[in-house]
């Protein structure tokens, strides 16, 4: 994904929360609608391509049409492992988690795998 080249870049952020990259816990970013919240995420997809060897990186983006048959946390764990193959260090972005039911369980399970690592806007 690229991020738009009109999008003013948010360096202070991206700082914030790259000390948290790579550690075991969720890294949920909250605010109001319109602040920036998916710009965040695409220029956190950016900075691990530029800092990492071939990063791979799962996207979910709950408005966008194509993800609505994500309704239920099951659903979500389900389609994040089948994605990720278990094989290697994966990044999983879920834009608007809170559409998908429960989203909590399946945040709490998809972390017991040491090698997600999981970052949500809600």
């Amino acid at each position: 994904m690229n991020i738009p080249k009109e999008v003013i870049r948010r360096k202070r952020y991206v700082e914030a929360v790259a000390p948290f990259i790579d550690q075991q816990l969720i890294k949920a970013i909250s605010g109001q609608r319109r602040v920036g919240k998916s710009y965040l995420l695409y220029q956190l997809m950016e900075y691990l391509r530029e800092v990492k060897d071939n990063p791979h990186i799962l996207y979910i983006n709950m408005e966008d049409i194509n993800f609505s048959f994500l309704k239920s946390a099951e659903d979500l764990h389900r389609y994040v492992i089948e994605k990720w193959g278990g094989s290697e260090r994966c990044y999983v972005f879920i834009d608007e988690v809170q559409d998908i039911d429960n989203f909590q369980s399946s945040l709490r399970s998809l972390l017991l795998n040491e090698s997600l690592d999981i970052y949500c806007t809600g």
